[in-house]
């Protein structure tokens, strides 16, 4: 008889964090599912969570340390030991840092994982480069700098009375986010009147009171236009806002520029619904916004999310029940929560060891001329190609990337391809071999989170919770075994763990555990964490320079950014370039799918199932004017180049936008064909040059000019 033992983990795969049980049958795992005893996911899974063991098993799986044979994206790779695959890439990117300088190194991460992206930062860091990539400009970021900025932290939701009013903005949690969307159900069934405002009509949309359809990129100004309706109709909480805001006069001058007839010329979203829109949301409260991704993609994202914390602020919605949640810790800046600042793993100045790089030699990144806010520390994608191609500032010539595919998610890939090829030497670390890692010189085999002991929390430092191995996959290592072996080849052993139980207790040693001991408790809660507080600003206001919420930011005006959001016109819209509209008549925008990770998943049979195909969904008059019928595969173009997806007809989107799948690789096409990296990606068609967001450098994802036409 079969020995059957039932583990408790937390996945790994996203930021969600959800709690799961792990079925083994005589030490193999055979079975995954939600774990009811979790406080987030309560026993439920989405379905990238469920393909867990899919992941696991795969059997494209890298399994080994490679080293490249042939030419670059050959398919010639050689089997070799941690320890060669270590000493090589030691060795080579020692030689470009004797050669040039640190800094010709570039170190790429992904989407946040925690501790392993801290990890990876004090890698660099030791080593000497300032120069660390990742997506935070377009993900996360822009809004919890935004939020710091007006009042001090970034705010979290609290569904359980519930809100009386909720606006999903930017925000797609039924196919993202499923802990979320389920609560912003519950609450809705409980009476909480619901605003969504996206471009598509999404799940949300189709169950709210209130849809707004905005033009994509213009969300500044029909934020600006609600505030202008908040304000002059005297719907603004008057107390809050004499007592514990600076600048609203100024804010009221400001936002008579956008009233709501402008606006609506602006969004394409009518006058009457903006001014709806904002009544419904300042008359019922608490209320709640629940800001996406979005958001932080164009040049107006910091702004954005200024504007939409401006609301937040003057409703007053901070600090309430089932308004805008404080959790401790959740000022990045200024959080004093022991375990969110060392857990929660990034911008820990303790772990990254920020000190081992002058101010001086900061400075240097590239795109440093860019002047963005100081509270800024990556460095951009596009700053990188930049350095690459044309040496400005100077030459990158190597790059470690880890669990990040570059080729798929940066901007202009073609011009990310000519820099990836460019490079003197790339190592890159995965689960499966990428259209990045099949240009790479070494590739290192990474273990998935079923295959090795760790941490995993929130990033408000509330709740952390025990990853435990249940399997191990050929040689496969975890990211931290492999940036702690390469550290020591590196010489840089002293600044790295003997083991990588001693980095999880450098992790845990703020609240007085070990990681045996850790293990023994499965799960840790703050003691911060109750009971809950409210309006905490009114015992030790808010965590700004004036200790009020700063609706003008001064600080902001002294680094020379816009104190009040400002709303600027796009590149390449009907208004900013009206000549490129006549060739490129419609707007194209993106969406995440519930199926894939960015560009992780599709080989996964489940998920692919699900969503075979790369998709653009066209409104069926304007796919009959352009003689394209449902299931056609047609052509996108930009001024950037072109790619190919399958027409899905929807009265769900505008006429004159469409909506285009991101991220797209082929696994089945092979190495020898890179994947089909640039057939169907959408990056083909952004941009990597300026105008780039001022405070954080994002580019323009949203609203781009582009033209369809039948394949």
């Amino acid at each position: 008889m079969a020995t059957i033992q039932i583990v408790r983990s937390v996945c790994g795969l996203c930021m969600c964090n959800c709690g799961v049980l792990v079925t083994l049958e005589d030490g193999k795992a055979v079975k995954i599912k939600g774990d009811p005893e979790s406080p987030l996911n309560q026993g439920g899974l989405c379905k990238i969570g469920l393909a867990s063991l899919e992941y696991l098993y795969h059997p494209d799986r890298l399994k080994h340390p490679l080293k490249r044979i042939g030419e670059r994206g050959e398919d010639k790779w050689q089997q070799i030991s941690w320890d060669e695959a270590f000493s090589l890439a030691a060795e080579a990117l020692s030689k470009v840092k004797q050669k040039y300088d640190p800094e010709a190194i570039v170190m790429v991460h992904g989407s946040a994982k925690g501790p392993i992206d801290t990890h990876l930062v004090r890698l660099a860091n030791v080593f000497g480069t300032p120069n660390v990539a990742c997506s935070d400009h377009v993900c996360h970021v822009p809004r919890m700098l935004a939020a710091e900025f007006t009042f001090g932290f970034f705010p979290g939701a609290e569904y359980g009375y519930p809100p009386a009013c909720t606006i999903s903005w930017g925000a797609n949690n039924a196919e993202t986010h499923f802990t979320m969307h389920k609560s912003l159900v519950q609450a809705v069934n409980k009476g909480t009147k619901l605003i969504t405002i996206d471009p598509l009509e999404i799940e949300v949309a189709k169950m709210a009171d209130l849809w707004l359809q905005v033009r994509p990129g213009s969300d500044l100004a029909l934020a600006l236009g609600m505030i202008n309706v908040i304000i002059n109709e005297g719907l603004y909480d008057k107390a809050f806002v004499d007592k514990w805001t600076v600048g609203f006069d100024k804010l009221k001058t400001h936002v008579q520029d956008y009233p709501p007839e402008k606006t609506a010329e602006i969004t394409w979203v009518p006058a009457d619904l903006i001014v709806k829109a904002a009544r419904l949301y300042a008359t019922n409260k608490p209320g709640h916004i629940e800001w996406g991704n979005a958001l932080d993609h164009g040049l107006n994202s910091f702004q954005t999310c200024r504007a939409l914390s401006i609301l937040m602020a003057i409703t007053g919605n901070l600090g309430v029940p089932d308004g805008e949640i404080e959790t401790p810790g959740s000022g990045f800046r200024y959080g004093d929560n022991k375990l969110s600042n060392q857990v929660r793993g990034r911008w820990s100045h303790e772990l990254e060891l920020r000190d081992k790089i002058s101010r001086e030699k900061r400075q240097n990144k590239v795109g440093a001329d860019l002047n963005m806010l100081p509270d800024f520390r990556y460095v951009l994608p596009q700053s990188v190609i930049k350095s690459v191609l044309e040496g400005d500032p100077y030459h990158i010539h190597a790059a470690f990337v880890q669990a990040s595919n570059p080729l798929s998610c940066w901007p202009n890939i073609n011009e990310t391809y000519q820099a990836l090829k460019k490079l003197d030497f790339l190592a890159v670390s995965d689960m499966f071999m990428t259209p990045t890692a099949a240009l790479a010189d070494i590739v290192f085999p990474a273990a998935s989170y079923l295959e090795f002991d760790g941490i995993q929390m929130r990033e408000d430092g509330t709740l952390a919770q025990l990853q435990r191995k249940v399997a191990q996959i050929g040689e496969c290592r975890s990211d931290h075994e492999i940036i702690n072996g390469l550290a020591k080849k590196l010489g840089l052993g002293e600044y790295f763990w003997d083991s990588i139980d001693d980095f999880w207790d450098a992790i845990l040693e703020p609240i007085g555990l070990t990681f045996e001991e850790f293990k023994k408790i499965d799960r840790f809660t703050s003691a911060e964490r109750q009971p809950k507080r409210y309006k905490i600003y009114e015992q030790d206001g808010f965590k700004t320079p004036s200790g009020k919420v700063e609706l003008y930011s001064s600080q902001l005006q002294e680094w020379g950014l816009d104190p009040l959001p400002i709303y600027y016109e796009p590149p390449e819209t009907p208004y900013s370039e009206p000549e490129l509209a006549k060739e490129y008549p419609l707007l194209c925008t993106t969406r995440k799918l519930a199926a894939y990770r960015h560009s992780g998943g599709r080989q996964i049979s489940s998920l692919r199932s699900s969503h075979p195909d790369p998709v653009i969904i066209i409104h069926p008059e304007t796919a009959n004017n352009l003689g394209i019928e449902n299931g056609d595969w047609v052509y996108i173009e930009t001024k950037r180049g072109r790619i190919r997806q399958k027409a899905d007809l929807s009265t769900g989107v505008d006429r004159r936008v469409v909506v285009v799948d991101h991220a797209w690789w082929f696994p089945e096409r092979g190495e020898t064909e890179l994947f089909g990296w640039a057939d169907s990606n959408y990056n083909v068609l952004t941009n990597d040059k300026p105008p780039f967001n001022r405070e954080v450098g994002s580019f323009n994802i949203r609203g781009l000019a582009c033209k369809v036409y039948r394949a």
